[in-house]
């Protein structure tokens, strides 16, 4: 390589290279169900290259992708620390490319030895910005293909995982020294390149930069051959590698959906889940703190089970589920509780929903009661509830798991799904249908603000609600004279 990554700046060379699997929430993964915990691969210290440095596509390889990540360098050692404690021990923070040949992942059994552990695969730089100085719940990422933005993320909206949480998880039994290197993983966008591109990565913090974190890609001029494994491409590893680089579309971006579904009642989203034979997605006799306010998020999941002495002796005290998942919230998430719909005993409290205000969640839903009601309906996080009542969890409830399906108010919830609300009630929107029913509930609200127009006017309704063709023309008309969405056009 060209110069030591970070030459001068001030780091050893890391005795290890921790990178995290998923990290990043995509729609893809909303599908299938959000992960509990991060999980992890090491990248060998001789996988480090420069700024500047060509990365070299391997001998008979044509999936190699480029991943843009934050980049995390420890500075204190870190042995069991915990979450609170965690950001603490990161000193700096950079961007990083983390390369992989998907031509060569199937003989990794998710290792990533071979598609990932190549040398020259993890550049890194070219400068560092001092963790102390920046909001780790604000770190932007960014990373451009020739020139053309492809990946773009904050960690604080964008992360399934904290920062402190993963150097946290890592240290519980892995100890990470001066200088050792974690990947925190990569937002949509990455996808295959070829000999001649031009990847750049850059992270931003606080006013400061990393710069840009630049990677020529070449060919490799050495030969490959047996003994080992070949490489070997097939469909279902080229979707893979390729990812999401067609055009985008409503709902690519998780804070676009979020706030396309925010802009729609829950009543019109009931109805358009019910044309497509959804009928069993409303959370049903819940109240709300907040009537005025709208909620929409991800769900990020909890569940109770009965009270049991020796059971909520070992799990409700200390950081216990309840509070891991209060924790673990990101921004633009909601905390969906299933306390089997008894009503006999607090489920969260004003502490717990305070915390989750401040780490930006979109609002919390439990079938169970509520505590501290009237402090709850001073905060400006919604809380959906069936009850309110005076005793503690531990009167019914044991804290049991995180990020699992579960059933709340007789709905099944899974990790991912997206919750709204509003004065009529809470719903779940299905994530691989949020985009195409969130854009057919504007439509039916615009067409039922032209109705309600009609009908004040003095109008009757048959052949207006729903509209009908001798009023199509009308409809139209009104939607040119609004500017297409609906509102008068300044």
């Amino acid at each position: 390589m060209a110069e030591q990554p970070l030459a001068g700046h001030g780091p050893q060379p890391p005795s290890k290279i921790v990178a995290v699997h998923v990290s990043y929430r995509s729609r893809a993964m909303e599908r299938g169900g959000l992960p509990s915990w991060p999980s992890y691969f090491l990248k060998p210290p001789s996988t480090l290259a420069a700024g500047g440095d060509p990365v070299r596509r391997p001998p008979r390889c044509e999936l190699l992708a480029f991943e843009g990540e934050v980049a995390l360098v420890i500075g204190a050692r870190a042995t069991r620390v915990p979450a609170a404690q965690a950001w603490d021990h990161v000193r700096w923070v950079t961007a990083a490319n983390d390369f992989g040949v998907y031509d060569l992942r199937y003989a990794d059994k998710g290792s990533n030895v071979r598609s990932k552990g190549i040398d020259g695969f993890t550049p890194l730089g070219p400068d560092l910005i001092d963790a102390r100085t920046v909001d780790p719940e604000n770190i932007r990422l960014r990373a451009w293909l020739n020139g053309e933005l492809c990946q773009d993320a904050v960690s604080g909206h964008d992360l399934l995982f904290s920062f402190a949480d993963i150097v946290a998880d890592i240290s519980r039994l892995t100890t990470l020294e001066p200088g050792d290197v974690i990947l925190t993983g990569t937002p949509t966008g990455s996808t295959v390149v070829r000999p001649g591109d031009v990847v750049e990565v850059e992270v931003t913090a606080g006013g400061q930069s990393s710069g840009r974190l630049r990677s020529p890609i070449a060919e490799a001029d050495y030969p490959l051959t047996p003994p080992g494994a070949m490489p070997h491409a097939d469909d279902a590893q080229r979707e893979a590698a390729y990812g999401t680089r067609a055009a985008p579309g409503p709902g690519d971006c998780p804070a676009d959906l979020l706030a396309a579904v925010t802009a729609v009642a829950t009543a019109t989203l009931a109805a358009q889940l019910r044309k497509r034979g959804y009928n069993c997605v409303t959370l049903d006799r819940l109240h709300t703190t907040r009537p005025a306010a709208k909620m929409a998020g991800f769900a990020r999941t909890l569940r109770y089970v009965p009270f049991r002495e020796d059971l909520f002796a070992e799990h409700g005290g200390g950081m216990n589920a309840q509070k891991r998942a209060v924790e673990q919230l990101r921004r633009g998430e909601v905390l969906v509780i299933e306390a089997r719909g008894d009503a006999t005993a607090g489920t969260v409290g004003d502490i717990l929903a305070l915390r989750a205000q401040v780490k930006g969640a979109a609002g919390i839903v439990t079938d169970g009661a509520i505590r501290d009601s009237a402090a709850l309906r001073e905060l400006a996080i919604p809380v959906y509830h069936a009850a309110t009542h005076p005793a503690a969890l531990g009167r019914r409830h044991v804290p049991w798991e995180t990020n699992t399906a579960i059933a709340c108010a007789g709905v099944t919830v899974q990790p991912g799904d997206i919750v709204a609300g509003d004065a009529d009630g809470v719903i779940v929107v299905p994530a691989h249908l949020a985009a195409e029913v969130a854009l057919e509930a504007a439509e039916q609200e615009r067409q039922e603000r032209f109705i309600c127009e009609q009908v004040a006017k003095g109008e009757p309704i048959d052949g207006l609600y729903p509209i009908g063709r001798r009023w199509q023309p009308a409809y139209l008309a009104w939607l040119a004279g609004k500017g297409g969405n609906g509102h008068e056009v300044p």
